[in-house]
């Protein structure tokens, strides 16, 4: 199945603060703040909801198409996507910026100050699914520019693209009307249980109404794992224990990536789900959500090891 995958492209710089911010703002200065910390430490990390997804897929054999702007500083990222398997062609480089950047600075009570720059990102809008040579078989529309939101499923109805939709953390800046019409349109719903109520909230439709006309909708649940909902029918899924809880960070694209690689063989449900599950438990413990790492051989006997597949995986390994 060919994949394309939308949404957002960063790097992750985290830094880590020895002290403790509380102890160095003044009540009565709030007005004037002029602070600095010097960091023991900083990672920069690869990132993004769309190379987050990409890079499951890859992991499990697959070949997806990431559709994003990125700026001059991703020659190093775009190399390792490549490596892995994923198809960099359609990430437009825009001269004169920098890839979307997340800085975050910890305390030792896991206080955080952080800042997101967009950057090369705000251009994802410029980009459009009339202007691929070849029209892919699934869409994934992940959060990214607001523009690009309303845009990408505007352009896969009127094109007859099948989208999966994944509006999640830029639910709160849509219009209900811009979310409602992603929604209606979509081939598929994927979010967590708090986007959930959200979407509802947004767009004043029904759960009933949501899951309607839907080939499948998803909702992941955490701890309690997901549910996927197909018609009347639902399926739960249960998590993987971990080894090790390192960083959740990611733990849902995980999922995602994982998912799509079942849907994309034909697998059943409940194997789709099991498969998300398993996926999102190897980056759960890796810190970073592209640092884990299996052959689709690993991974396959790792799932066998909490779930009987009837052999429906030996696809997988070839």
């Amino acid at each position: 199945m060919d994949i394309v995958l939308t949404g957002s492209v960063a790097y992750d710089y985290l830094m880590t603060f020895p002290g403790l911010f509380k102890d160095h703002f003044l009540p009565e200065k709030l007005d004037s703040i002029s602070l600095s910390f010097l960091v023991d430490s900083m990672v920069r990390r690869r990132g993004g909801i769309a190379p987050n997804i990409a890079y499951t897929l890859a992991l499990l054999g697959g070949r997806p198409r990431v559709m994003a702007t990125v700026g001059e500083d991703f020659t190093e990222f775009r190399a390792f996507l490549e490596k892995v398997g994923v198809d960099t062609a359609l990430m437009k480089v825009i001269a004169g910026d920098f890839t979307a950047s997340f800085f975050a600075n910890t305390d030792q009570s896991n206080a955080q100050i952080a800042s997101f720059y967009p950057g090369a990102m705000n251009h994802a809008e410029e980009q459009s699914f009339h202007d691929l040579a070849d029209q892919p078989d699934l869409v994934v529309i992940s959060p990214n520019s607001p523009g690009a939101m309303v845009k990408f499923p505007t352009e896969c109805q009127a094109l007859g693209i099948p989208y999966l939709y994944d509006p999640s953390q830029q639910i709160p800046r849509m219009s209900g009307e811009d979310l409602r019409t992603g929604v209606e349109g979509c081939f598929a719903l994927m979010v967590n249980d708090y986007e959930f109520e959200l979407v509802k909230k947004h767009t004043g439709m029904s759960e009933a109404e949501i899951r309607a006309g839907r080939a499948f909708t998803v909702v992941t649940r955490g701890e309690e794992g997901a549910s996927i909902y197909v018609g009347t029918d639902e399926f739960r899924t249960p998590i993987v224990p971990p080894k090790q809880i390192a960083d959740p960070t990611g733990v849902g694209d995980a999922f995602r990536g994982g998912f799509l690689t079942g849907y994309a063989h034909g697998l059943d449900w409940e194997i789709c789900g099991k498969i998300g599950a398993l996926a999102a438990t190897y980056c759960l413990e890796v810190k970073g959500t592209q640092e884990h790492n299996y052959t689709p051989a690993e991974f396959v006997a790792r799932f066998r090891e909490h779930f009987d597949d009837g052999g429906t995986l030996d696809q997988l390994v070839g």
